[in-house]
């Protein structure tokens, strides 16, 4: 179990381990609606990526984050961002807990806390997500920009990974985002837009910190590929708005199934919800044998993660597993 504690998308391994064809991978919190502007979308793959192309992916962004071009950098996904983090600042890190494992990587030196109060008045680097993973945590901007002020007093950073914020904008603090302020976003392109195998993702903060990023991830960043789809993505607001609202729907929809099996959804993201049980990798392995591969934790044994199904026919195979199981 040790493979599927470490991260979800390890669909392969699971048939290898439990046979069975027609699975639901439900271990990861990609978004289950996918932008479907991917199959009009042309690429010349005999070119090198172009620096015009990609400016234009960067305002495409900018424009949809709401922050000017210059404060933000193009990435291959955003887990590279939160490594480069961890060169760009010179400084010891503290990771608010629970969250990612690679938060606790990025640091030459730190700890993890469970509450970003014990981290201020320290010139620290403090890094969270938001909305957070596995548990859905969402804290109040007007929260975290107390937190950024101090720091800032204290001559630290606050790093937040907004990884989810494209489900829930209304949490962001991307317009906070200016010179002379210590703060970092990373923002990612593949959970929201159903595309995680493009692998794009930004850094967005202070344009000296931007230029340096720029510097270290080189001319071509990313491919042609990932930039000419996430420069159409992003225009497509009218999508965007339409695919938040299918989302909380199905969320829904996946609590009422939880509930009805004794089961309390947490979590205020609408693209995972943890369940707390007496053993979650026994039920795991329930819903393993039925073709539904979920996350367990390590480090929490109790914790089950489960991904929002893609329809109506996914939603009750999970019913009939918990039912049946």
């Amino acid at each position: 179990m040790n493979g599927f504690a470490w991260h979800g998308g390890r669909l392969g391994e699971a048939r290898a381990l439990y046979g069975g064809e027609e699975w639901i991978d439900l271990s990861t919190g990609i978004s289950p609606i996918v932008w479907p502007g991917v199959e009009r979308v042309a690429v010349d793959w005999r070119a090198l990526p172009d620096s015009g192309d990609l400016a234009e992916l960067e305002e495409a962004a900018a424009g949809h984050f709401g922050v000017d071009p210059a404060f933000v950098c193009t990435l291959p996904g955003s887990e590279m961002g939160l490594r480069l983090v961890g060169r760009l600042l010179d400084l010891p890190g503290r990771w608010l807990v629970p969250s990612y494992r690679t938060h606790g990587e990025i640091f030459d030196s730190g700890h993890p806390v469970s509450n970003g109060e014990k981290a201020l008045g320290e010139a620290v680097a403090l890094l969270l997500a938001n909305p957070n993973n596995p548990d859905g945590r969402v804290l109040a901007p007007a929260l975290l920009r107390q937190w950024l002020e101090a720091l800032e007093r204290a001559g630290g950073w606050l790093i937040v990974d907004e990884a989810y914020a494209d489900a829930m904008p209304e949490c962001s603090v991307m317009s906070d985002v200016q010179d002379g302020r210590r703060l970092i976003l990373l923002r990612s392109f593949g959970k929201f837009f159903g595309l995680a195998g493009v692998r794009l993702g930004f850094l967005v903060g202070p344009r000296a910190i931007v230029e340096r990023a720029r510097r270290m991830m080189g001319e071509w960043p990313v491919s042609a590929a990932a930039i000419a789809f996430g420069r159409e993505a992003y225009r497509d607001c009218d999508w965007m708005a339409e695919t938040r609202l299918r989302l909380k729907d199905r969320a829904a929809g996946l609590d009422k199934v939880l509930a009805t099996h004794g089961l309390e959804a947490r979590g205020a993201c609408p693209l995972f919800r943890l369940v707390e049980v007496e053993d979650g990798f026994a039920l795991f392995d329930r819903l393993a044998r039925a073709a539904i591969l979920t996350r367990p934790f390590e480090d929490n044994p109790r914790w089950l993660r489960i991904g929002l199904p893609s329809d109506g026919w996914a939603q009750e195979r999970i019913d009939r597993a918990l039912g049946h199981g």
